[in-house]
């Protein structure tokens, strides 16, 4: 028996550790939340896992971290009495029963909005208890319909709030939406602007930090918006990373009047590189496309990183009328293209299982703590197959 005593004590030591060897995959070492994933592009839940839930609601964003996103991404709007909401569209007509109550009948507007008059019914006329009272549906009809009628509508804090009880860290993404529009339309007291009514709401729930500093890692955020004068602005007031997103090459900045070809220049790369960390182009921008065939790829990207500038083109999704023909009707290929041979930094995605699957089953590298994990686990096999009954 007494051969046995250390063997056996060996067994108690890994009784006893048994928890830390095999700690779930939401906790660090200290039973703190693992910590976001830094060394491979960045999983971006566009609107939440929108693909498979009515975007940018509670239930789309907990299935996308759920889904293993790094990035929930959001739009950020304003109800009529100031309270900043997480919508896409400037109306509530496309993805809300709005038109299904006639008691907002009457709040049918035109206005003009980045140059083109729209009609609809527009988010800054409504209180947030109105906007409450509606329900989301599924914006596109060949996605599962459902869910619709079933979620309202959340607020910028109700969102930040998701991200933040997450069981391991799970970044936020949000976008300044259509500021010269809201900044028109929405009147906060003492003279605040949108732009300022966001930063405090970030700064309330404690984000803060440049890129990849301890504190921008314990809460990590990224602002973006297709206003330059925006992320300008708000530069002086958060040192948190900024993205400037880029629309189509026909499409001019909404604030500045800009072409695509003036604010992807060098001149102007060398000049927002200042005030952002990276830049969101339209994928279409990056590699054109000509009869849903991708031709040759622009050096925007090669351009990008040159100057220091990461790049996260939107938006990925899996449905056969979203793939170019080059991809065969392959999500995976499409993922394998874009970060294996383009280069890109972070993709925003409305799949995020599917992002999810393709980088766990391609990436070579695993955690150090893994490792460790694992070499230990080794030794421990070695010991007890080389262990012999006297």
């Amino acid at each position: 028996m007494t051969g046995f005593a250390p063997f056996l004590l060996l067994l108690l030591v890994i009784g006893c550790t048994a928890r830390p060897l095999y700690r779930l995959p939401s906790q660090g070492h200290d039973g703190s939340r693992k910590p976001l994933q830094t060394f491979r592009p960045y999983n971006i839940a566009h609107r939440g896992s929108n693909g498979e839930l009515p975007e940018e609601t509670r239930p789309a964003y907990l299935r996308a971290i759920e889904e293993g996103a790094d990035f929930i991404e959001t739009d950020i709007l304003s109800s009529k009495d100031g309270v900043l909401i997480c919508f896409h569209d400037v109306t509530l007509d496309n993805t809300t029963d709005v038109a299904n109550h006639k008691e907002f009948a009457d709040r049918k507007r035109t206005y003009e909005v980045q140059g083109e008059n729209i009609t609809g019914f527009f988010t800054v006329d409504f209180s947030l208890k109105e906007l409450k009272s509606l329900r989301v549906r599924q914006r596109f009809s060949f996605r599962d319909q459902q869910f619709n009628g079933k979620f309202q509508i959340i607020t910028f804090e109700e969102f930040i709030t998701i991200a933040l009880d997450a069981p391991r860290v799970v970044g936020i993404y949000p976008e300044i939406k259509n500021p010269v529009f809201i900044n028109k339309r929405v009147k906060w007291l003492h003279g605040k602007s949108f732009e300022d009514k966001f930063v405090e709401t970030l700064q309330k729930y404690g984000y803060k930090g440049s890129y990849l500093s301890k504190d921008w890692l314990r809460q990590p955020a990224f602002i973006q918006s297709f206003a330059p004068t925006s992320l300008v602005y708000i530069s002086n007031k958060t040192d948190l990373p900024k993205v400037l997103l880029i629309d189509d090459v026909t499409v001019p900045t909404q604030d500045t009047n800009q072409s695509y070809w003036e604010i992807t220049s060098n001149k102007y790369l060398d000049y927002i590189k200042q005030y952002v960390v990276g830049i969101g182009p339209w994928k279409d921008t990056l590699v054109p496309v000509v009869n849903n065939y991708m031709i040759n790829p622009t050096d925007l990207v090669t351009r990008a990183h040159a100057h220091n500038l990461q790049v996260h083109p939107y938006t990925y999704r899996n449905e056969n009328r979203f793939l170019h023909f080059n991809f065969s009707q392959d999500p995976y290929m499409e993922y394998d293209y874009w970060i294996n041979k383009i280069g890109v930094d972070g993709l925003f995605t409305d799949f995020t299982g599917s992002l999810h699957h393709f980088q766990e089953w391609t990436t070579n590298r695993q955690d150090d703590d893994n490792k460790s994990e694992s070499k230990l686990l080794h030794k421990i096999a070695l010991l007890v197959s080389s262990y012999k009954k006297p």
